[in-house]
């Protein structure tokens, strides 16, 4: 038994996707989250700046006494997975595509065109498809980026044409020149345009890994002997930008399923100055 909160990070609000299927599938654990709303996107960040902003965070849930921290963020996944990992062997690390690219290779065959749609970085990463080949070297795989998706999910542009038209412009040619029965969301923003893609491609089988990952999580705490108890602990909710969309979107993605949280905002710059200013007094 172990009642420390499991803590989630993504680079803006996307990693709240993956939230409430781990209160509907684990409902006595508590939870973490950081979103770095000030800095996102990440996906078109350099890879050293990544690297900076994730470890950061991770410092920061580890300082919150997390049991186990989840890297809701594919970019992040991608480019920052062992960095993490090596630096808090004593928790358990998860990242977001390896549970979903397990998955597909065991769930997919060779008659599956398979496509992948994430960030400029996610893609070129090729992480999804190195660990999809790796376990199912049959399966015909597709990337391609679309950059614009996350700015616009965090702007709160979901439910209106400019989303829809934006999901044609990337996705109408990669569709239907690779043949694509099946596609990959991965970015964890993603599925918060699932429905507009499922409307516009109904033929396609969408792999949503912000669901998948719980069954990663609920391994690894049976595996650790770590499951919580039922407590009255807050489920916390940080943002370095706590923006009037930030907790729109909360609201948009866990209705009524908000018992016992509470909203901070915690910027890191603005720490860091704050810090400056006391020291130079």
């Amino acid at each position: 038994m172990d009642n420390r909160p499991i803590g989630f990070f993504d680079s803006g609000l996307g990693g709240l996707t993956c939230i409430p299927y781990l209160m509907k599938r684990l409902p006595e654990e508590k939870i973490i989250y950081y979103g770095d709303t000030a800095r996102t996107p990440y996906g078109s960040k350099a890879e050293s700046t990544i690297r900076s902003f994730s470890l950061e965070i991770a410092d920061f849930l580890v300082k919150s006494n997390v049991k186990m921290i989840v890297i809701a963020c594919n970019t992040v996944s991608a480019t920052c997975l062992d960095d993490i990992q090596k630096r808090f062997p004593s928790i358990p690390v998860i990242g977001i595509i390896e549970p979903t690219a397990t998955e597909v290779a065991e769930i997919c065959d060779e008659n599956d065109r398979v496509g992948i749609i994430g960030t400029k970085v996610t893609v070129s990463s090729h992480a999804y498809r190195n660990l999809i080949s790796k376990g199912n070297s049959r399966i015909k795989i597709f990337e391609t980026p679309c950059p614009a998706f996350v700015p616009l999910i965090e702007e709160g542009i979901i439910d209106n044409e400019i989303m829809n038209l934006t999901i044609r412009y990337y996705m109408d040619d990669f569709v239907r020149d690779n043949k694509l029965d099946t596609v990959i969301l991965g970015c964890t923003h993603y599925p918060l345009i699932q429905d507009n893609i499922r409307k516009i491609y109904p033929e396609l089988n969408i792999v949503n890994p912000s669901s998948i990952v719980v069954s990663r999580i609920e391994q690894e705490l049976e595996a650790g002997d770590m499951f919580a108890q039922k407590s009255d602990f807050e489920n916390v909710f940080f943002a370095s930008d706590l923006s009037e969309n930030f907790l729109n979107m909360i609201d948009h993605i866990f209705k009524n399923e908000k018992a016992k949280v509470k909203f901070l905002n915690f910027d890191f710059e603005k720490e860091r100055m704050r810090r400056d200013s006391a020291d130079e007094l």
